[in-house]
């Protein structure tokens, strides 16, 4: 849905558009409070009706591919656009290497300004040190499993008891290994790689 604001003809002149993007989860959900937010900014608005887990949404993209250097891309809140915090701060960080600008309204962040700026700054390194902090924190308790010879990763698909058993059918011609494979649910190659990696550690 498209929805012209009071500065579209102007701004039409000028080459450079200020496009309000709104999503409400259900059809009868009522964008109201939004357009009424949105509309006195912005030249023209699109309007999106779907979930906001979806894997798909044309209006969002198509509306983010047509911007070009110097548009500006408005939403009331994030949630609106995007589904956390991390893919908010990657589309707008794409977004504004292309030269597009960002205004998120309740939170008077407006990129066009100095102080706008500032605040997705400070934001964007805000979330990129969280970011590392997770890292750090989750190496420093690998690391601590690892010395406590805990396991890290998913189990095996087939224990070393199968692997054992399908290595003396093998050895005995009783089955190949295409056979051996199906049976215990693992490709061929799988089941190969686990048989010599047995066979080099009883030969060690």
């Amino acid at each position: 849905m498209q929805v012209h604001g009071p500065h579209a003809s102007l701004k039409s002149q000028e080459l450079l558009m200020k496009i309000g993007y709104l999503r409400v989860s259900t059809k009868d959900q009522c964008e109201d409070r939004q357009r009424d937010a949105l509309l006195p900014i912005c030249d023209e608005l699109r309007v999106e009706k779907l979930s906001s887990v979806a894997k798909v949404r044309p209006v969002y993209e198509r509306v983010v591919a047509n911007r070009k250097p110097g548009d500006t891309f408005v939403v009331w809140d994030l949630n609106r656009a995007w589904r956390s915090a991390k893919d908010a701060l990657n589309e707008l960080h794409a977004m504004r290497a292309r030269g597009v600008e960002v205004q998120i309204a309740s939170m008077n962040l407006d990129t066009t300004t100095p102080i706008g700026k500032l605040m997705f700054t400070f934001i964007s390194g805000l979330a990129e040190f969280e970011r590392d902090l997770h890292v750090t924190r989750t190496k420093q308790g690998l690391d601590a499993a690892r010395k406590r010879g805990k396991r890290i990763g998913r189990p095996p698909k087939v224990s070393n008891r199968q692997i054992r058993t399908a290595q003396q059918k093998l050895a005995a011609g009783g089955a190949t290994i295409n056979e051996l494979a199906a049976l215990n649910g693992v490709h061929p190659w799988t089941l190969r790689r686990r048989i010599s990696a047995l066979e080099e550690d009883t030969a060690s």
